[in-house]
């Protein structure tokens, strides 16, 4: 069986490139509405760094997504664990301040 890099749904309609049924009524809705282009698939990454500053976890977003490996959703969404990192050290070096009683430099 040859590859041909589409994924069919039931009733043989492609579900990824310009010709997805999902691509061509999202191009219609933006262009109506006289928003700026954008890939269907990108419609995904919102509501992922919603999820991912609520603090739930990168293999439950993993799962979610369908990501087979939990690197690939590591290396899309690493923009927004930088958030939660600078807090969790901020958060250590207040506690570090009350313990020593001296300003630590940030």
């Amino acid at each position: 069986m040859a590859r041909t890099g589409l994924l069919l749904t039931s009733v043989g309609l492609p579900t990824k490139g310009a010709d997805a049924p999902p691509t061509r009524a999202s191009t219609r809705l933006l262009r109506k509405a006289d928003l700026r282009h954008t890939r269907f698939h990108n419609l995904r990454h919102p509501p992922t760094t919603l999820l991912l500053e609520q603090g739930v976890e990168l293999v439950e977003i993993k799962e979610l997504l369908g990501h087979t490996h939990i690197g690939v959703t590591a290396t899309v969404y690493a923009h927004v664990r930088l958030h939660p990192q600078r807090q969790a050290i901020d958060t250590l070096s207040t506690a570090l301040d009350g313990l020593t009683g001296a300003t630590l430099v940030r």
